[in-house]
């Protein structure tokens, strides 16, 4: 045995150092890692091989590295590693004669999980592949089920799609080594008989796991073997076509029952993946089903004395308390997040005229701006809305989406502003416009097949979402309003704070100037390149809000004294709110981020309601997903040309020294964790598309058509409410009416009615599933 092993039980592994911490990760959107992985063994001895072609295409049996321990021996699937060179579009992967191991041994898949990844490091990749593996165990240990049990393994396939050859970390091929999934070689081509080739397929059974800390984990802790597809495509083409590979090169061969999504950095508690499942075995209607998305908060928690993190934690939390329990109830919830989430693979088909959810959930991948309108661009940014829409409203069925409390999977949060502001631009444009969408489209749900009165129970959802679109258009104006009459309130002589009268101009003139920054800011301007203008910002915003906050106060204590209208509605609704929130909470048994994420969330809620929406309004031109699509063919790898018969030449490692040496560089490169050098890529013609995109929406100022809608109707809401009465006089004690003193009321009216229909929803999800366990 090779001398970098150490005992560990009854077995060997390689020990591996626990990474650290310190180093920086870059953003995403601006890593590109180095050369192709293959160009690491050019210095190797290679020998020509002789390979007969499987229905034309090329697919090697490889061995894997003799120093590999394999707890399990003796089996075909663990001792080789399958690469097949795939040389079509995903749609066509069955009709071009591709195949996949599990076809061959004739095994029923049950379930099909995809990781999907673009640059991400070898913590986040440990981190959910190890989980999942967490998951593929309590399977096992299931032995009086009826699907699952000592072999449940077997129906359980795990596929793993990185967006571009050489986007992926390397370190994550490293560990994709280790566990005998990935072997990088002279072999790997980019055409076959003139035929480029699109993705490099591997696939392995690995009977060990590599823990978050980058320990082996073997039998003795519970692992099982893993099923494993590795799907490297060879351009990056953005997520939603690596969802396409998912779906109809791989998904289409195996014909899994349920198929569960995960992105790299979300871990699956132990029993999620099983929790999701037993949902799809239990209702035969449902289509899709998610859990609970939760902040991952580090060690003891530390991760929280980060505000844009406990905040995220604390919106993350009363989102799966409050709203996915009662969108449930009606039977469709607006998203199932793509980070993770299930659905029924029968459930996504198209009929015969390929008209269905996955034809409207790929529709957004071809699109490409001057293809198509602002509306529709921004709308497929949020293609997991469309495809829960097209689920409910699929012609002739009554599919329905459910939530799934405990099925838990904690995933990484942006903790700066700068990358939170570039993902909540994404989410806000394209919730928008899908809602949007959806709600336009609602006739699609009353000619489906649902019965009647769960058309009527859906027609009452469509119309709450309109209400929630609505406040949410006029969300920005309603904060200045707010902010406005609550610190005008304290001028009022029976607060005893005639000072406040020459502060208060000087503030509420500071707060308009602030909005208008936030503008000028977002025009043109990425959030890197502002970042400390943001923070600024950002507290600026929290002061504001601090100082509303003691407004609210003072004049809650006022309406406990001498009561009024305005002023015992304000006191009800805050009550109602903040006590909904809380008792949610107790009822679901997980009430510690209203200790421990509260404050930071109310601090940083006027940025979320100001710096997030106008930067998002400004930038609906901004069609990407801040990754530029690949259209370059590389020749890097060479190419091989059949010899007639059927048969190629293929470059091959002579030895097993040689293998075993790729096996010790992994080792080697995880143990040393040496800094990644990133080289800027060539210009492409899909970047310079999507520029063009850009330049075109620009040009012609069709967002800013929105955009000033959205700004003007916000100051026209403003005006005709301040104009409408003394401000001072708001919260003080009369019952007399005004035009600011009824819109407040209305508008507070309205929040506590809004929070208790979704308490109400919340509750009654708990009992329900209290009752039917």
């Amino acid at each position: 045995m090779h001398n970098s092993y150490s005992p560990h039980s009854q077995y060997a592994y390689p020990s591996l150092p626990t990474p650290t911490a310190t180093e920086p990760i870059t953003p995403v959107e601006t890593r590109h890692f180095g050369p192709a992985p293959s160009g690491r063994v050019t210095r190797r001895h290679n020998m020509k091989k002789r390979v007969q072609l499987t229905r034309g295409n090329l697919v090697i049996d490889l061995p894997v590295p003799p120093n590999l321990v394999l707890p399990r021996t003796g089996d075909r699937e663990m001792m080789q590693t399958r690469y097949t060179a795939v040389t079509c579009n995903p749609d066509d992967f069955s009709a071009q004669g591709f195949s996949l191991r599990q076809v061959e041994m004739h095994r029923t898949t049950e379930l099909f999980i995809v990781i999907t990844m673009y640059n991400e490091d070898e913590v986040l990749f440990c981190r959910t592949m190890y989980g999942v593996m967490k998951n593929i165990q309590h399977l096992c240990t299931r032995k009086n089920s009826q699907t699952w049990g000592t072999d449940a393994w077997k129906k359980v396939v795990v596929c793993i799609v990185a967006d571009g050859r050489k986007k992926i970390h390397p370190r994550v091929l490293d560990c994709l080594t280790l566990l005998g999934v990935y072997q990088p070689g002279p072999f790997m081509k980019n055409f076959i008989d003139a035929k480029e080739v699109t993705a490099h397929l591997f696939e392995y059974t690995a009977s060990f796991g590599l823990d978050p800390n980058l320990h082996f984990k073997y039998p003795d802790k519970g692992i099982v073997p893993t099923q494993i597809i590795f799907c490297m495509k060879e351009k990056n083409q953005k997520k939603i076509n690596s969802h396409r590979w998912f779906f109809n090169a791989f998904a289409s061969v195996l014909q899994p029952n349920v198929c569960v999504l995960l992105d790299v950095g979300t871990r699956p508690g132990n029993k999620s993946i099983y929790r999701l499942w037993k949902t799809f075995d239990l209702n035969s209607n449902v289509a899709g089903a998610c859990g609970e998305i939760s902040t991952y908060k580090g060690k003891n928690w530390s991760l929280l004395l980060n505000p844009l993190v406990a905040a995220q934690n604390f919106e993350y939390k009363i989102s799966c308390i409050l709203d996915k329990p009662t969108e449930s109830l009606f039977g469709y919830i607006s998203v199932l997040p793509g980070a993770f989430s299930a659905y029924r693979y029968i459930a996504l088909q198209n009929n015969e005229k390929g008209v269905g959810p996955l034809a409207s959930y790929f529709k957004g991948e071809v699109l490409h701006g001057r293809d198509t309108d602002i509306f529709t661009s921004n709308m497929y940014l949020a293609e997991d809305r469309i495809l829960c829409f097209e689920l409910v409203a699929k012609a002739h069925s009554n599919w329905i989406l459910k939530y799934v409390k405990g099925a838990v999977g904690e995933t990484d949060v942006p903790d700066s502003l700068p990358e939170f502001i570039g993902q909540r631009r994404r989410w806000l444009n394209g919730s928008f416009f899908a809602a949007t969408y959806a709600i336009t489209h609602v006739g699609q749900i009353m000619r489906s097949g649902h019965s009647f009165t769960r058309k009527i129970v859906l027609m009452f959802e469509t119309v709450y979402n309109v209400i929630n679109i609505i406040f949410a258009w006029f969300s920005i104006g309603n904060f200045y309003l707010f902010f406005v009459v609550l610190t005008s309130s304290l001028e009022d002589s029976s607060f005893g704070m005639t000072w406040i009268s020459s502060v208060n101009p000087i503030i509420q003139y500071f707060l308009a100037f602030m909005i208008a920054a936030c503008f000028l800011f977002s025009m043109g301007n990425q959030p890197q390149t502002s970042k400390f203008k943001y923070q600024l910002m950002t507290i600026l915003l929290a002061l504001a809000m601090v100082y509303m906050s003691f407004a609210a106060i003072k004049c809650a204590i006022k309406a406990a004294q001498q009561g009024g209208s305005a002023n015992s509605v304000m006191l009800f609704s805050v009550i109602i709110t903040y006590g909904l929130w809380a008792t949610s909470s107790v009822l679901a048994f997980d009430p510690w981020h209203m200790i421990t994420s509260f404050i930071p969330y109310m601090l940083l809620s006027p940025t979320y309601i100001n710096i997030l929406n106008i930067y998002a309004f400004c930038n609906l031109d901004d069609i990407s997903w801040g990754t530029k699509q690949d259209s370059l063919v590389e020749t890097d790898l060479g190419a091989v040309i059949p010899n007639g018969k059927s048969q190629v030449d293929v470059e091959m490692l002579s030895t097993a020294a040689d293998v075993n040496e790729i096996y010790q560089e992994a080792i080697t490169n995880l143990k040393e964790r040496k800094k990644i050098e990133k080289v800027t890529g060539p210009a492409n013609n899909a970047a310079e598309k999507e520029m063009a995109a850009k330049a075109y929406y620009a040009n012609v100022l069709n967002f800013i058509q929105v955009l000033l809608l959205w700004v003007i109707s916000n100051c026209l809401l403003i005006i005709a409410i301040l104009q409408g009465g003394e401000l001072s006089g708001t919260f003080d004690g009369s019952n007399s009416t005004g035009r600011v003193k009824a819109y407040l009321i209305f508008i507070l009216v309205f929040t506590t009615l809004s929070n208790l229909i979704r308490f109400i929803g919340s509750t009654f999800y708990l009992l329900v599933r209290l009752i039917t366990g």
